[in-house]
């Protein structure tokens, strides 16, 4: 627009003003009005011809990088199909409350739960050779907790409280009326929680290289991510088992130290069955809540009246024994410390036998209580 006709627009005369203007600087405006709409015209153009330019990586890169993430989808899925073919479920089903609940049963005498930690399942148990020590004097359960190995997850707050009252009614459609229950690592937080909302059942508690008090964990924020709805979603599915599979040798060398990985670990465990986006979830929203449900828990230690034996390997590198076992064994008058010497977080590979041998007096310290207990008639 030309500054003749600004100002005239602009003027306090209004269109009145503007109709004595001359016809000539009129002619004179529009040619110069149509010089400069040219020349901006051909600038446009140019513009437009060269804006397409600077954006044409962004197709190719979109292209790739879709295709990528729906090989990673394909590839992921072949390798948790391939690790459900060579592992198949080793125990029986149970519905209960929405969940198929995956367990094996193994001997026969007094019962006996075991729980296992975060990321691991069933095997956790059976190839350290747990199962079968026990199963020669007592009846065994072990259950998949809710996202491992074969047991389903239902969208929910999976807390410590939530697992018990799975469990509770689990007990109960096995008939089992009262039990010692052996907790390690994260499964110690679902132990204590079974014990408080049901102190009838749980005769005994064995609670190893357990996490009881709230402390900055580095893995908390680490894993946590695939528990993000949606955006965690896609990248179980994509880019997170191919992270966890990079990683995972260094995290069981951890888990296992100062000591060595036993060959058995290395030759038995299912480690694909890790890997799977369903366990991959579990692992992330375990993760993502065990600080929280520990700040819960620990209000609640000292209504624990059964007996309580705590182990745990001194040189845990996962859960400090100082800060967390010691601390324990310090506020239960009733509890047990086994602190077994140069042994790490995962106890029951390293010393099955101690633990085996731990959760036979805490079945001891059970069955004197009961006697000594007076009888109603």
């Amino acid at each position: 627009m030309s500054r003749t006709r600004t100002r005239a627009e602009t003027s306090p005369r209004g269109p009145v003003g503007a109709a004595l203007h001359s016809a000539e600087p009129q002619r004179a405006n529009t040619h110069r009005h149509h010089r400069t709409t040219t020349k901006s015209s051909g600038t446009s153009r140019t513009g437009e011809a060269s804006h397409p330019s600077r954006w044409r990586w962004l197709a190719p890169v979109l292209t790739g990088s879709a295709a990528a993430l729906g090989a990673a989808v394909l590839y992921n899925r072949q390798r948790a199909q391939a690790a459900e073919r060579n592992t198949p479920p080793m125990g029986r089903f149970l519905d209960v409350h929405g969940v198929r609940l995956h367990y094996i049963e193994r001997g026969q005498g007094a019962p006996v739960v075991l729980i296992h930690g975060n990321g691991t399942m069933i095997q956790d148990f059976t190839v350290s050779g747990l199962v079968d020590r026990l199963a020669s004097r007592y009846r065994v359960i072990v259950f998949d907790r809710p996202g491992y190995g074969y047991s389903s997850r239902p969208r929910q707050l999976w807390s410590p409280r939530a697992h018990a009252k799975l469990f509770q009614s689990a007990l109960e459609q096995l008939g089992i009326g009262q039990t010692v229950v052996l907790g390690h690592s994260w499964g110690t937080l679902v132990a204590v929680a079974l014990a408080l909302e049901c102190p009838s059942l749980v005769r005994s508690l064995v609670l190893a290289s357990g996490y009881y008090y709230p402390t900055l964990r580095a893995d908390t924020f680490l894993f946590s991510p695939p528990a993000v709805p949606v955006v965690g979603d896609a990248m179980r599915y994509t880019i997170s088992p191919l992270i966890a599979r990079a990683i995972l040798p260094g995290l069981i060398k951890q888990m296992f130290a100062p000591a060595e990985v036993p060959e058995r670990f290395e030759r038995q465990f299912p480690k694909e069955m890790m890997l799977r986006p369903s366990q991959l979830r579990a692992a992330a929203e375990d993760a993502a809540l065990m600080t929280p449900s520990v700040m819960e828990l620990q209000h609640h230690y000292g209504e624990l009246q059964m007996p309580v034996t705590i182990i745990t390997g001194s040189d845990d590198q996962i859960a400090d024994i100082g800060r967390q076992s010691e601390r324990l064994h310090r506020e239960l008058p009733q509890s047990e410390l086994i602190a077994l010497p140069r042994l790490g977080h995962m106890v029951h590979h390293l010393a099955p036998d101690a633990v085996a041998s731990a959760v036979e007096r805490a079945a001891q310290k059970a069955g004197e209580e009961a006697r000594d207990q007076p009888r109603v008639d």
